[in-house]
């Protein structure tokens, strides 16, 4: 005959109470609150006891009213631009493992580069009374900001940095990104170096690394050439700016020796419609990506390309949200300011 303490659900919705897994582990209430808001501070025995209890009632927390008790939820929104893009998975997994080990869920929301879609999202977080939220970027509508400024909860902006913002900031700056990949074809011999705009028209960060491109290539008297591709496709969009850069540029116009590319799925179109054209990359033409992808260094040739610091980003921006809710100490320095370096990755292309 089993020993275990025998446990009734409540009858008017059928599911078990944080009373109940108490009783069943052996442990208080409290202790199976703070099992859940606090668990680095319930010992190891006594977490897999309440582990076990919560399993075998299948019990879930309501965290909804636990927020609405306290003020405060044990969520916290994220909005980036592009949930299935690749660039951002590694700042989005080491912010929620950081935010995991404190008792945090992340929410995710995406904007699809448009600050009209991010505005809805802050708004939709914001009712559900998150403990912090996350945004992607400087650039949102005014709306966006006046709810910013006053959402009483901590906000970070990860992917850009602009020390003059009041949101804490971490990331690094585009412009600078731009500047990077000029410079580095410049001095490689490069002069006729031109820059392909994402086609996704609400990309300011790439904007932001093109004005960088371009301001180096004024100091040196040479004129940008900048491309936009109507193809909304990224392969599509990057053939389409080989083919007309290099492959058939306009009349009386010269061919590109080099093409800065805003991000390495645009890149890896071009170079994979070069290959097919029979055009010998980098001898023909150089090719510079943006974000190191995983295919990055596969390709053939493989891609040189920059690669932001995505799981940093992720790691500091959770850090600096638990020091703001009290989590962890908070240290001396600026909170505000967290600039960091993007790494020229040099591989084949260029």
């Amino acid at each position: 005959m089993s020993t275990e303490p025998t446990v009734r659900k409540r009858r008017s919705s059928g599911r078990a109470t944080i009373h109940d897994v108490a009783r069943l582990a052996g442990v208080g209430s409290i202790t199976v609150s703070r099992y859940f808001t606090e668990p680095h501070k319930v010992g190891a025995q006594l977490s897999a006891r309440i582990t076990a209890a919560v399993k075998q009632l299948g019990y879930v927390p309501n965290m909804a009213a636990s927020g609405l008790a306290s003020g405060q939820g044990r969520v916290v929104g994220m909005v980036i631009p592009n949930i299935s893009g690749p660039i951002f998975a590694a700042t989005i997994q080491s912010f929620s493992d950081l935010l995991n080990q404190h008792g945090y869920q992340l929410l995710l929301a995406s904007s699809y580069f448009s600050t009209a879609q991010e505005e809805r999202a802050v708004r939709a977080f914001l009712g559900w009374k998150p403990a912090a939220l996350v945004v992607t970027g400087r650039f949102h509508t005014r709306a966006t900001e006046k709810l910013l400024a006053g959402a009483g909860i901590p906000v970070v902006e990860t992917w850009d940095y602009h020390p003059r913002r009041t949101p804490i900031q971490v990331g690094y700056s585009n412009h600078a990104v731009g500047e990077q990949a000029a410079r580095y074809l410049y001095a490689k011999g490069y002069r006729r170096i031109a820059f392909v705009q994402n086609s996704v028209s609400g990309d300011l960060s790439a904007v932001d690394r093109c004005d960088g491109y371009a301001a180096v290539l004024r100091e040196h008297g040479i004129e940008p050439l900048i491309y936009v591709p109507t193809a909304q496709a990224p392969f599509d969009a990057g053939k389409q700016a080989l083919d007309a850069l290099v492959l058939r540029p306009a009349r009386g116009t010269q061919a590109a020796e080099a093409i800065i590319f805003a991000n390495d799925n645009l890149a890896a179109g071009a170079l994979l419609y070069g290959q097919r054209a029979g055009l010998a990359i980098p001898a023909k033409c150089a090719i510079v990506g943006f974000g190191d992808y995983a295919f990055s260094p596969l390709l053939l040739p493989s891609l040189t390309t920059i690669r932001p610091p995505g799981r940093e980003m992720g790691e500091i921006a959770a850090l600096r949200i638990l020091e703001q809710l009290g989590v962890m100490p908070r240290p001396q320095q600026d909170l505000r300011l967290n600039l960091l370096a993007c790494e020229l990755i040099e591989r084949e292309s260029a």
